[in-house]
């Protein structure tokens, strides 16, 4: 069923590396797609902490997995999917569904075994759930791969979310 509202699956309330790749593929998911500011790397950084990577690595195992970021800059992106040996989408534009569906359109899988993970409410939450895929918030990643300390957009989202939620339920 098609979700038009931000609302995850699955709110880890963590950051991605603390989650098992194996708890995500319990839940079917084939295919994850993955936010890469503030869900794999602080906004500003290039290199990827040791604990993605490794994170990455063990997700490989399950997955088949797949960049998509809101980013404009092909290099920055590119430098990021280059260290972890992953396919990427940048400039995708989310919470529209375009790049995403150039993404998946190839893929031997139903979009009930496709899951994203990000941040982000307002994007990747819902551009997963406007195309019926399984939708994994995490808390924001700063730098040295622990949880960002500004998780004020995040708070801000979830706030906005919950009364629009009440007003149009």
């Amino acid at each position: 069923m098609v979700n038009y509202w931000p609302k995850p699956n699955w709110n880890s309330e963590i950051i991605i590396t603390r989650i098992s790749p194996k708890e995500i593929s319990d839940r079917d998911i084939k295919v994850l797609l993955l936010d890469v500011d503030g869900t794999l790397i602080g906004g500003k950084e290039t290199k990827i902490d040791q604990s993605v990577i490794d994170w990455v690595d063990e997700a490989k195992k399950y997955f088949h997995l797949h960049l998509v970021s809101n980013n404009p800059s092909k290099e920055r992106i590119k430098t990021i999917a280059q260290q972890i040996d992953i396919d990427f989408t940048y400039g995708a534009l989310k919470p529209r569904r375009s790049s995403i569906l150039k993404v998946i359109k190839n893929l031997e899988v139903t979009r009930r075994s496709i899951g994203i993970v990000g941040d982000r409410l307002f994007t990747d939450i819902l551009a997963g759930n406007r195309l019926g895929i399984y939708t994994i918030l995490v808390k924001p990643m700063g730098n040295k791969g622990e949880m960002s300390k500004d998780t004020n957009l995040q708070n801000l989202e979830m706030k906005i979310a919950k009364v629009f939620g009440k007003i149009i339920s």
